[in-house]
C-alpha cells in the first residue's frame, strides 16, 4: 500500500462504489499497518504515527460514511493532507483515551498547553512538537482537546540518525499534569524509518 508521495489528490480518491467493494480489505490492511504505528505513552495517551496510507484510508471512510460526494473530497483533502509526513519530519496523532467522561473531563481540564511540551529524543537531541495549526488545541479555559495533531521536524542529521538500529529514540509529554516517556520499540521504529525519505 506504501506511497512515496506526500498528498493525496482528486486522482487517489476511489469511485465510492468501488471503494465499498474493497473495504473490508483495506481496513485489515490498515489495521495491521497501524500495529506498528501506535505507541502508548503513560496510562491515558497514545501516539498514531500517520502516512499516506493511513490519511488515504481516513479520507476514503469518512467519504464512505457521510457520503458528501465531490463537494466534500476538497474538504477532506485540505483536512488531512497536511498529517501526511513530508519526508523530513514525522506526523502524530496524539490521543488522550479516557472512557469514564468525568474522569477524562477533570483530566483535560487540567492539561491546557500540553501541545508544546511533546517531544522526541533522537540520540540525545531533542526535536519539539509543533501543532497543527488548524485550531487552537488547548482553549481560553485551559482545557486541552483530547486529540492534538503533532509535526516532529528532523534536520538531515536527525533523520539519519534515527534510523541506525543502535540510536535510542524517546517519545514524551512532559506536561507537569501528565509526564511520561516511552522508548521507541525497534519494530515502530522500522516503520516510522521510511516515513522519513
Amino acid at each position: 500500500m506504501s506511497r512515496e508521495t506526500h498528498s493525496i489528490t482528486h486522482d487517489d480518491i476511489m469511485d465510492m462504489a468501488e471503494y465499498a467493494k474493497v473495504r473490508v480489505g483495506r481496513r485489515k490492511a490498515v489495521t495491521e499497518l497501524k500495529k506498528n504505528r501506535r505507541v502508548h505513552i503513560g496510562p491515558d495517551a497514545t501516539a498514531y504515527f500517520e502516512n499516506y496510507d493511513t490519511m488515504w484510508h481516513q479520507i476514503h471512510e469518512m467519504l464512505h460514511i457521510e457520503q458528501g460526494g465531490a463537494e466534500q473530497v476538497e474538504d477532506e483533502l485540505r483536512a488531512y493532507n497536511p498529517l501526511i509526513p513530508n519526508g523530513r519530519e514525522l506526523v502524530c496523532t496524539l490521543m488522550f483515551e479516557i472512557d469514564d467522561e468525568d474522569r477524562r473531563n477533570t483530566f483535560l481540564a487540567g492539561l491546557g498547553g500540553v501541545e508544546g511540551t511533546v517531544s522526541l529524543t533522537v540520540a540525545g537531541d531533542k526535536i519539539t512538537a509543533v501543532p497543527e495549526d488548524d485550531v487552537d488545541r488547548t482553549n481560553a479555559e485551559g482545557k486541552a482537546s483530547s486529540i492534538q495533531f503533532l509535526h516532529f521536524n528532523f534536520t538531515d542529521d536527525q533523520a539519519a540518525a534515527f534510523k541506525q538500529p543502535e540510536t535510542e529514540i524517546i517519545l514524551s509529554i512532559g506536561h507537569d499534569a501528565y509526564g511520561h516517556m516511552v522508548k521507541l520499540p525497534q519494530a515502530v521504529r522500522t516503520a516510522l524509518a521510511g516515513d522519513l525519505d
